[in-house]
């Protein structure tokens, strides 16, 4: 039921919306809270998402839905009434990003532009990402489906998950694999996006080096050095034979 301790509830978390765009928007510096509440499209929806949100859980019937279309249409960010938000989300940006009905975010989450936290077919109930505490998730990433995305988690620039990930662990790719960057576990939203490892692109690299390494092998077994720009001829029928076939 909507009331006075409701508004009060909305209220605190607009202001830890608030602070967690001072805390991790470079621009945000030396910026008044004021032009940041008036200012900063991914604030305005998630103000427009706690009212819809608070609507919502209260049983208020169409209102709800009708200002989370408004608010994708003023700011490009999709977040349905009925999906669960910790505290201090930051949406940098924000065109783009959509947040199913059944996502479920944690407490000090970041998202860019371009993130979506979708479904998969038509299955009913919770189809959604859950995604813990402490989660930074890059431009254009796609989360499927109802998978647990683990505290302390990276999501790499336009990687597809659809399984889960563990915590402190960064995933890069399509689909998505879990890597480590320099085997530390890094807490907070700040990520070298530009110098993610690739494993798909190690495992070629490991390949073509062991390609070169037998034909190398090969090579000494021939008694005979290795050319590192093999020629190609072309084929050639053998003699006295018709290539037509007549």
């Amino acid at each position: 039921m909507l009331g006075l301790g409701t508004l009060r509830r909305v209220a605190g978390e607009v202001r830890r919306d608030v602070a967690a765009a001072h805390d991790r928007d470079p621009a945000a510096r030396g910026v008044s809270s004021v032009e940041i509440l008036t200012s900063w499209p991914g604030v305005h929806a998630l103000l427009s998402y706690r009212v819809a949100h608070a609507m919502h859980h209260a049983g208020v019937p169409f209102v709800p839905r009708l200002l989370s279309t408004i608010t994708r249409a003023v700011t490009g960010i999709e977040i349905h009434p009925a999906a669960r938000i910790g505290d201090g989300l930051f949406i940098d940006h924000g065109t783009g990003v959509v947040v199913g009905e059944t996502a479920e975010i944690g407490d000090d989450v970041t998202l860019y532009q371009g993130v979506t936290l979708g479904g998969t077919g038509f299955a009913t109930g919770k189809r959604h990402p859950t995604v813990q505490d402490n989660v930074t998730i890059g431009s254009g990433a796609k989360l499927l489906g109802p998978i647990t995305i683990g505290h302390g988690a990276k999501i790499g620039a336009n990687s597809v998950v659809i399984t889960d990930v563990p915590p402190n662990s960064t995933v890069v790719g399509n689909p998505g694999h879990v890597v480590r960057v320099d085997g530390r576990k890094v807490e907070g939203p700040d990520a070298d996006w530009i110098h993610l490892p690739d494993p798909v692109a190690d495992a070629i690299k490991g390949l073509a080096a062991r390609i070169e390494a037998l034909e190398r092998a090969v090579a000494e077994v021939g008694g005979r050095e290795t050319d590192p720009v093999a020629e190609v001829r072309p084929l050639r029928p053998a003699q006295g034979r018709n290539p037509a076939g007549g």
